[in-house]
């Protein structure tokens, strides 16, 4: 071998291990930003866990997981927001990095579900017709989540919620709906239980389960039922973003039993 050929060689081995090097200094280093991501994320600290994510996120523009976890923080932003400008306008963030998400995984249980989250969390700031095309998203999010891991309780929870609300619309409400904008999807009190009780089978420790089942009994005029369910819920420690504002609507619901 001629002695240019061997420096070609040479330098092309070395060229190529600092590739592979650099893009292995890459990973690590991305898999280190989630990793300090994800800890600020189990501790609800929104705004420290984006300051790893989105660095992230230039890396890894497709990484549906991610993308469900950014799309969480801003939904975190959202509930602490104050303005209602505000709050739509990080409901819009959250709802775009769900989409996304829901693309770039679509086999993911989780990332599909992140998109009925973000809706649902939107619905009191949108119009009327804009909640009717989200209540239809909301539904099919959360189908399909649940086609992808039947053990999602989160996602049997959302479901729950879906035909609570909706079995709930009255006659004019969805006459005048109908003559607008189309005809609501129906649906039953009872099937909104089964959701709820799945959702608690699948994961018992979780005091929304408990606390919008109890909605659901209250709901149907079971008093006795939906007083246990709330109160077991309001007993139970808050560990989740939204458990403070689900224990308010239970203590609203208890309120009216009495």
């Amino acid at each position: 071998m001629g002695m240019s050929l061997r420096l070609f060689v040479s330098a092309f081995c070395s060229v190529s291990l600092l590739a592979l090097a650099s893009g292995a200094l890459r990973a690590d280093s991305t898999a280190d930003l989630i990793a300090q991501g994800d800890n600020f994320d189990l501790r609800l600290r929104a705004a420290e866990a984006l300051q790893f994510y989105l660095p992230a996120e230039k890396v890894q523009p497709s990484n549906g997981i991610l993308l469900a976890r950014i799309a969480r923080q801003y939904r975190y932003l959202m509930a602490d927001a104050t303005l209602p400008d505000e709050k739509l306008r990080l409901g819009r963030i959250a709802l775009d990095y769900s989409e996304r998400a829901a693309k770039a995984a679509p086999n993911n249980s989780e990332a599909q579900l992140s998109v009925a989250i973000s809706y649902g969390k939107m619905l009191p700031l949108l119009s009327t017709r804009e909640q009717l095309e989200a209540s239809s998203r909301i539904k099919d999010s959360a189908d399909k989540a649940i086609m992808l891991d039947s053990r999602n309780d989160l996602a049997w929870h959302v479901l729950g919620r879906w035909h609570r609300v909706l079995s709930d619309t009255n006659t004019l409400k969805r006459g005048l709906a109908s003559l607008i904008y189309g005809a609501l999807p129906r649906t039953t009190i009872e099937e909104s239980v089964r959701c709820f009780e799945m959702a608690i089978e699948i994961n018992p420790h979780r005091l929304m389960h408990y606390i919008e089942l109890g909605r659901a009994y209250a709901q149907m005029g079971r008093t006795a039922e939906a007083r246990r369910l709330i109160e077991k819920g309001l007993k139970m420690p808050e560990v989740e973003k939204d458990d403070p504002e689900t224990k308010r609507r239970g203590r609203e619901t208890l309120a009216k039993l009495r």
